[in-house]
């Protein structure tokens, strides 16, 4: 028991501590105290509000391989990733609508208006509710920061024991007089509570008029009018709501004026946003009704309570979703699955921040983000009224991801879901992203290209074409110069697409339909895992639905929109991945040698190029370069393209090796060469040119593999076996079963 009283005894302080640290009650004098800290902090509308939201979580330039936009930087914003710990899912990719969001809020504060609502469009599954939703966690989370804090403020009426003779009933006591405010009365000194349910700012209880005015009195002229220049136009020119108006006036009259009076009775009181409780964040599904409500306030114990010079008032009271969301932020889940008429209240609403409520009109502060798919936005740019609500709606696209690394982040997501029941395979979800992204690519246009380029572009597969936006891997296949062209060409065959209606990644597997494609492959007994061939078994079923999906039914263009031999890209893909794992788990070679290779090769043409001597690294003397080396290099990698050499095209050829290893240094300044990410063609060759040096023992090799567990009598051969499955095991990931699988099916496609 005692142990019991002692944990309630330390969260009954520690709850109190919170409590005044937040600054939770307050006087309105408090309250002004809080206000002179910091202005600007708290003189702020929901849309700058919302902007410092995402600065306070951090942001960071989007990575150089990832998207661009011209000269405009694009950022990845950290509440997108940080919003799994406020209960809604991480957004992965999207950057660049991550970046349009902030610029359109921050356009929003310095108009001083949230005029528009920000339309999320885009194919289903591409995550335009995640991102409204990571906005709102955010927002929650940005509340109960000190940072974040916001206030309104409710109207306190106390007993008559404290105020006998006071409002409508006579002369203060001398009790009542000892008071500076209500504000703090404990609740069995109260008689009536009445919040303002719109939750108004408390600088609205200062009239509009004298507004200004008294911040420059309070603050001083030159920081109030550089405070004011910045206040949103509803904080400058806005009113209290209804009822609070009546409330005020109805003071104001019993006191004969005396404003102090009047402000004992204001609570400011600090409050939180959050979605549960609908507490400034709404979500409006599709629905056929206005979203608020006006009704007479009911004649409750309360209300019965209230002064007298309040009772004879008709008090209303206002609800409703665009009430509930008020200082907040309310989402449009499918705005247009509405009938257009029953939205068109909308209009108003963006322009003016006002809506009509029964006899009232009821001003908010309020950021509208909303969600359709392009087929509903399609028919909508059809309505006659189209261009009225254009004028009112941001429009922002978000499109399916196109770089499979981003995609495979969406479904390793899930792989502990499956994997409580299930093993999940090394490059399982690599071979759903890249199959989706297959289908989402759209072939470069030559026509938008000059001569010298678009020959280039438009030969690009869609596996060249996905390498190149997820690494800005290069084709191997291209010569130095065409390379060059192609890498100063990236940006614009990424955005080839952007500004037309069938952009790239409008169409294309959905990453909920993938989803389902991996948990559908998890209950496969014909598999032991969840592995890459599983999902391949999957995604062939899934592609006999040709009637289901409108991406299966395009027209096949060149190698793309071509579903069906996408799965033997990916096989094909998944093969060369499992041959390098099985190759180097046999022990073959170390694939680091690669590396040293490349990297020493580099090395000795850089001295070579500049006429210098190296510095041995085992004797320390300086040596002349070591033409062996790179005439080795060269020729294993065929430097001239011809097989014999060219002192022209060799000389071009190292020069463009220089030239590539400076271009990532300035694109990754501060970290290492990685040679296998600069030169991966030439990675290839060297692995390449080792295999066929190797093929007799590979094939021994294999073979060995082939009888591993059936009793085979070659002891040598049996332990070899062992040791390449427990590397594969120990090493990459794999369980016994699933390595066992990779190395039959590598054996019958290869060997």
């Amino acid at each position: 028991m005692s142990t019991g009283r002692s944990a309630l005894e330390a969260w009954e302080r520690t709850t109190e501590k919170e409590f005044q640290a937040n600054k939770t009650v307050l006087g309105f004098d408090e309250y002004l105290s809080v206000l002179g800290e910091n202005p600007e902090r708290q003189l702020r509308g929901t849309s700058a509000y919302s902007a410092d939201m995402m600065d306070h979580f951090g942001r960071e330039p989007a990575s150089a391989d990832g998207e661009s936009s011209g000269t405009a930087p694009i950022f990845r914003f950290s509440i997108f990733d940080k919003c799994q710990e406020f209960g809604a899912r991480r957004v992965i990719g999207q950057e660049r609508v991550q970046t349009q969001i902030y610029r359109t809020l921050r356009t929003f504060a310095r108009q001083g208006l949230n005029n528009r609502m920000i339309l999320l469009h885009g194919p289903n599954g591409s995550a335009k509710s995640s991102i409204a939703q990571a906005l709102m966690a955010g927002l929650e989370a940005y509340s109960q920061a000190p940072e974040g804090a916001l206030y309104t403020f409710n109207w306190i009426f106390p007993l008559e024991k404290l105020v006998k003779g006071g409002i409508g009933l006579g002369v203060g006591s001398s009790k009542s007089e000892s008071l500076a405010t209500y504000a703090k009365l404990a609740d069995e000194d109260v008689a009536s509570r009445l919040p303002c349910e719109l939750r108004d700012h408390p600088i609205l209880l200062i009239p509009a008029r004298e507004r200004l005015a008294f911040l420059e009195k309070f603050l001083g002229a030159e920081r109030a009018q550089s405070v004011w220049k910045q206040m949103p136009n509803h904080l400058r020119r806005g009113e209290l709501c209804h009822r609070c108006r009546q409330i005020a006036d109805a003071l104001l009259v019993s006191n004969q004026g005396n404003i102090k009076k009047v402000m004992m009775h204001v609570q400011v009181e600090r409050f939180f946003l959050a979605r549960r409780y609908r507490r400034g964040l709404v979500t409006i599904e599709p629905q056929l009704h206005v979203d608020a409500s006006y009704q007479q306030l009911t004649m409750n114990r309360s209300i019965a309570q209230l002064p007298a010079a309040l009772q004879g008032l008709n008090l209303f009271t206002v609800g409703g979703d665009l009430i509930d969301g008020n200082r907040g932020m309310v989402e449009f889940s499918d705005l247009l699955k509405r009938p257009v008429d029953s939205f068109k209240y909308i209009l108003g609403l963006c322009e003016s921040q006002s809506v009509n409520v029964g006899n009232t009109i009821t001003f908010v502060d309020t950021v509208f983000i909303g969600s359709a798919n392009e087929l509903q936005l399609d028919a909508f740019k059809e309505y006659p009224d189209f261009t009225s609500f254009k004028a009112r709606i941001e429009l922002i696209r978000v499109p399916y991801l196109v770089e499979v690394s981003k995609e495979t982040q969406i479904y390793s997501e899930i792989v502990e879901q499956i994997s409580a029941n299930k093993h999940v395979a090394p490059h399982a979800t690599w071979a759903a992203a890249l199959w989706s992204v297959l289908t989402r690519l759209k072939k470069p246009n030559s026509v938008n290209y000059s001569p010298t380029v678009s020959a280039i572009v438009s030969a690009l597969t869609p596996l060249e074409k996905s390498r190149l936006y997820d690494t800005g891997e290069i084709p191997a296949s291209l010569s130095a110069e065409d390379k060059k062209i192609l890498r100063s060409h990236t940006e614009k065959v990424r955005d080839e697409y952007h500004n037309v209606p069938y952009y790239e990644g409008r169409t294309g597997a959905s990453a909920r339909e993938v989803k389902s494609i991996l948990f559908d492959a998890a209950q496969n007994p014909d598999f032991p895992c969840l592995s890459p061939l599983a999902v391949l078994r999957e995604i062939e079923s899934f592609i006999k639905h040709v009637s289901e999906y409108d991406f299966l039914k395009q027209d096949v263009k060149e190698g793309y929109h071509d579903a069906v031999e996408f799965i033997t890209t990916v096989r094909n893909e998944y093969l060369n991945k499992v041959d390098s794992e099985v190759r180097e788990s046999i022990g073959l070679y170390d694939s680091r040698q690669w590396e040293e290779f490349l990297r020493k090769y580099v090395q000795h043409l850089a001295v070579a190029i500049k006429k210098e001597r190296i510095k041995n690294s085992i004797t320390g003397k300086m040596e002349d370069p070591d033409q062996s080396l790179m005439e080795e290099f060269e020729k294993i990698v065929d430097a001239t393209g011809k097989g014999i050499p060219d002192s022209d095209e060799l000389k071009g050829f190292r020069q463009n090796i220089i030239s590539q290893v400076g271009a990532w240094s300035l694109d990754h300044p501060n970290e290492p060469v990685v040679y296998a990410r600069v030169f991966p063609e030439y990675w290839q060759k060297l692995e390449k040119h080792f295999y066929e040096s190797q093929k007799a023992v590979l094939t021994k090799m294999h073979e060995v593999l082939l009888v591993y567990g059936k009793g085979s009598s070659d002891s040598e051969s049996l332990k070899l076996a062992q040791d390449t499955i427990r590397n594969m095991t120990g090493r990459l990931g794999y369980c016994e079963q699933c390595a066992k699988e990779v190395i039959t099916f590598l054996l019958k496609q290869r060997y």
